[in-house]
């Protein structure tokens, strides 16, 4: 069984303030099967581990460890991140242009497994998997994210998660900017890649609308790079009723 290990996890970032702390000893282990809910107020650290687990360079980290099945992830670079296992769903989900969803997902696909797809059953999965996600066809020809839609990049992100089949998927804030249609068809797609393949989830969201589709089996709330309570589904639906003052002190939270 994959496991995803963070322990006491320290990352700082460069502003022009100087190097400025974010996650300050943040500790968590996931393992397929499970889905872990993220949550906490904006500025928590909340998308600095997100983005830390997939390697990206503006963040550093300064101690602490994160392992997918015992091999130190921080040594490998973000391809073979990929291609160990690990996924990220990014809140802001960038334009390719001059590269075609059917191009990118094909290419990814082949990156990650070491040898190309056959095209028949290939293309048969793309085109299940979009018809899932209630994706119009015409968008495999069209440049990746180019003039789609918040809702469509979303859904685009959970067509790669869905074909891709990773161990362990990093959704940031995938619920951000969906209307009730979108998010109930995009909470379907985890839930079916999660059935498919034993997916872990680290879910990663300020408000638990998503979590009445993606039903989580941990909630961990993160306050000034912190995780300060962890429970079950019921603490974010203690969430939703009082909200996250009780965690905060005086001051302003640190930017994520």
């Amino acid at each position: 069984m994959p496991v995803l290990e963070i322990r006491d996890l320290h990352v700082t970032v460069e502003t022009e303030n100087g190097t400025t702390p974010i996650l300050n000893g943040v500790t968590l282990t996931l393992r397929t099967g499970e889905t872990h809910a993220i949550m906490g107020p904006n500025g928590s650290g909340k998308s600095t581990l997100a983005y830390t687990i997939a390697g990206h360079p503006k963040y550093t980290v300064t101690s602490g460890s994160i392992t997918l099945d015992g091999e130190d992830v921080l040594e490998m670079t973000v391809d073979e991140r990929a291609r160990a296992g690990l996924f990220l769903a990014m809140q802001y989900p960038v334009e390719i242009p001059g590269v075609t969803v059917t191009n990118f997902l094909r290419t990814a696909k082949t990156a990650i497994d070491g040898e190309a797809p056959a095209i028949r059953g290939w293309t048969k999965d793309v085109k299940g998997a979009m018809s899932n996600l209630r994706m119009d066809p015409t968008f495999a020809a069209r440049n990746v994210n180019e003039g789609f839609s918040g809702g469509e990049k979303k859904r685009h992100e959970i067509l790669q998660l869905e074909l891709l089949k990773p161990k362990i998927a990093v959704l940031d804030e995938t619920d951000s900017g969906l209307d009730v249609d979108a998010l109930k068809i995009v909470s379907e797609g985890v839930n079916r890649a999660k059935e498919q393949t034993d997916l872990g989830v680290l879910l990663i969201t300020h408000y638990t609308r998503i979590l009445r589709y993606i039903r989580p089996d941990f909630v961990h709330v993160v306050v000034k790079g912190r995780i300060v309570e962890e429970g079950g589904p019921e603490l974010a639906d203690r969430l939703e009723e009082e909200g996250y003052d009780r965690f905060l002190e005086a001051g302003t939270p640190v930017e994520a």
